[in-house]
């Protein structure tokens, strides 16, 4: 007689899960490319200029950023099932760094960072949503687990792991939209370059969460496990189970 309960079901080779490998790599060549340029601590090599007297901003990027590069690493062994189910310990220390020292004070920070942005209303609205967000699905993920309503722990925390990644989507879409966007600058722009280059930013903030968000939450569904309706017993028929005859 064979057991359907989670530990006599066969375990997946981490190499055989081929979105693993291919997250680590984004996720390094983005931190190798966006972290060290603050690692300097230096104004001059930000890649988003503060706004003139506020002194709090620089500081304030430079952790939004350090914070942000600590959740998008650790959120990598967050979803990686065989971490998950063989390092349990490593599990809960990862995800309690990724709470405490990446996502709440990055998205936190975020508000800051996003209220004083040069790039236009549209983005200022986007990066406070998702700031907001990233905080709220953050703390709600974390509350399941306390509670130890794992199921739904995971879900929450699979948002705030796609809120996590979508810095970097943001920046793929960028590119597309500033290459579409670029021959419309002396029709729609009025011959403003920076106007165009705030658009396809805003495309950028807008598109990458929601995307991401669908794409959590359509994975989540796929996996819920089938609802097998009970067996009728031996010398009734289906129609006597469902009208309660014999």
């Amino acid at each position: 007689m064979t057991s359907n309960s989670p530990s006599s079901r066969p375990k997946t080779a981490w190499w055989r899960r081929p979105w693993i490998v291919p997250l680590m790599l984004v996720v390094a060549a983005f931190l190798a490319f966006s972290v060290p340029p603050y690692l300097t601590f230096d104004p001059a090599r930000s890649r988003l200029a503060p706004p003139e007297g506020d002194e709090l901003y620089y500081p304030l990027l430079v952790a939004h950023v350090l914070c942000g590069a600590v959740a998008m690493a650790t959120a990598c062994f967050q979803v990686w099932p065989a971490f998950r189910a063989r390092h349990r310990t490593g599990h809960r220390i990862t995800g309690r760094i990724y709470v405490y020292a990446g996502a709440l004070p990055a998205g936190l920070l975020g508000l800051y960072i996003g209220w004083h942005t040069s790039a236009g209303p549209s983005v200022l609205v986007a990066n406070l949503v998702g700031s907001a967000l990233w905080v709220v699905v953050t703390i709600m993920g974390l509350r399941m687990a306390l509670r130890r309503r794992y199921d739904e722990h995971r879900r929450w925390m699979s948002r705030s792991f796609a809120l996590a990644m979508s810095i970097a989507l943001s920046r793929v879409i960028n590119v597309p939209a500033t290459i579409l966007l670029t021959p419309r600058v002396d029709t729609a722009f009025g011959g403003s370059e920076e106007l165009m280059r705030n658009t396809a930013t805003s495309i950028g903030v807008w598109l990458s969460p929601l995307l991401l968000l669908l794409l959590a939450d359509w994975v989540l569904e796929r996996r819920k496990p089938a609802v097998r309706r009970p067996a009728a017993p031996l010398g009734m028929t289906t129609a006597t189970v469902q009208t309660g005859r014999t």
